[in-house]
């Protein structure tokens, strides 16, 4: 017998509606369908009407691809992210009244739900308490405390900690449309669902979720999540750099980023150039692929710095036996690899949810990297179904991003495109250091010429 999870992925460059079905065979995506975000900043909901505009189309798009009669889009998981998402420690004392009986799964149950009322900021809540280990009497730091005896009991935790505003304006936008939430997942944990194996989580690994507006860090070690972090800058932040460093629209710095982008701006060439047909009469622009490479290396390199300074900060720098795993859309830009495993000091791989995770699907563009928070999302809900993992939110309904010049035309009409060279399968020597010292804008001075002081103004996203 199938069984269906749904799923809505609020994301600030897309919204995404999913399903998927688990049969005898495994699981399967059966519909999906996305549309262009608007209301979202930097993965929290800001406008309500304008988020439910945008979520519409995918909702009626995935009801009619659903042929079976009996699915009815009723309940979905949600994921939840945005900026102001933090991860802390915390830790929850016990004196037992019966040391000498043995330690239940119902009680260590509830010194977790316990954790779900700690004291954080005013406008505030905890969104997601993860057990890390405990101290049983004279036995420190056993990973867990069921089955044990013991009188003095300390249970460590990460508590997920996030703005109740933001969890409020998601949850009524999926009520608005008359649906219920099944439950509300993290994104990061939701992605690395759907791109990391059981190994990875053993071993150690950091997933790197580079989305439109912000990017996100999950640790796994031990199969247990030890942090996570949103750093405020994604692809958005990319193309809004391309945008004023270029003096291009917005639009054109995106189709510059994703067709002729690099991370690397020393393997760029500066005699080839991107010409930009001019509109209405206007002059057409030439932007030089050494520009343009340095413009976005040195974004992506402050984004990576942030991601090197919180695996420092999290204490498990050299604990990631399985290195860092890079998702999201923005993990497709090229060179992107090498420069991780510059920044990072450790193996770095690009991921995408796979046929390791999905059973081979009509469905072929949920095989992308900008898919794994979605995917994720089913996958998720499908171990909640089963009984296997619980790890998600509950969340009540709300009351109511010198040589000869060789052109490459951006719209398609191309003469020549220049082709970098072979990354060298890593064995580069290393050049970037962990944590630049330098500010953003500093990166560029004797590389770009006189720009401006333009660095102070703020991303796309953050535009009425």
């Amino acid at each position: 017998m199938s069984k269906y999870v749904a799923a809505i992925d609020l994301g600030t460059t897309k919204v995404a509606t999913i399903v998927g079905e688990k049969s005898a065979g495994g699981i399967k995506i059966i519909a999906y369908s996305e549309f262009p975000s608007n209301g979202i900043k930097r993965g929290e909901v800001i406008n309500i009407q304008k988020v439910l505009n945008a979520l519409t189309p995918t909702i009626d798009s995935v009801n009619r691809q659903i042929e079976d009669e009996k699915f009815n889009l009723e309940e979905v998981y949600v994921g939840i992210a945005g900026q102001t998402i933090r991860c802390t420690s915390a830790s929850n004392k016990k004196i037992r009244m019966f040391p000498h009986d043995i330690i239940t799964e119902n009680e260590v149950s509830g010194w977790t739900r316990e954790m779900y009322n700690y004291s954080v900021n005013p406008g505030e809540k905890v969104l997601h308490v993860i057990p890390q280990s405990y101290n049983v009497d004279e036995h420190m730091y056993v990973s867990e405390a069921a089955g044990m005896i013991g009188k003095d009991i300390e249970a460590f935790f990460r508590l997920f900690v996030g703005r109740a505003n933001a969890v409020k304006s998601c949850a009524e936008v999926i009520h608005r449309k008359g649906l219920k939430i099944q439950r509300m997942l993290l994104e990061p944990i939701a992605s690395a669902r759907a791109v990391i194996t059981e190994e990875d989580m053993e071993l150690g690994v950091a997933v790197v979720d580079i989305g439109g507006g912000t990017s996100d860090i999950l640790i796994i070690e031990d199969n247990i999540v030890r942090h996570t972090a949103v750093i405020p800058f994604g692809g958005n932040s990319i193309t809004e750099d391309i945008r004023q460093v270029c003096g291009v629209s917005f639009k054109d710095a995106e189709i510059l980023k994703k067709q002729h982008g690099s991370c690397l701006s020393e393997y760029a060439q500066e005699s080839k150039v991107i010409n930009i047909p001019g509109r209405d009469g206007s002059t057409s622009k030439q932007i030089s692929f050494k520009l343009l490479a340095s413009v976005i290396e040195a974004r992506v390199s402050e984004i990576l710095a942030t991601v090197a300074y919180e695996i420092e900060q999290s204490g498990f720098k050299g604990k990631l036996r399985s290195g860092v795993v890079i998702t999201g859309g923005s993990s497709r830009i090229n060179h992107i690899q090498i420069l991780a495993k510059h920044i990072l000091e450790t193996e770095v791989r690009l991921a995408q949810p796979d046929t390791f995770c999905l059973m081979s699907t009509s469905v072929e563009e949920v095989f992308r990297p900008s898919c794994s928070t979605a995917v994720g999302l089913i996958l998720k809900g499908f171990d909640v179904m089963d009984g296997i993992d619980m790890d998600t939110l509950s969340i009540p309904a709300p009351s109511v991003p010198k040589d000869e010049v060789v052109e490459t035309n951006i719209f398609g009409e191309e003469r020549t495109i220049s082709t970098a060279p072979e990354d060298q399968k890593g064995n580069k020597q290393k050049t970037a250091p962990a944590k630049p010292k330098k500010k953003f804008k500093d990166l560029f001075k004797g590389k770009i010429g006189e720009i401006g002081d333009i660095f102070g103004t703020v991303d796309a996203d953050d535009e009425a």
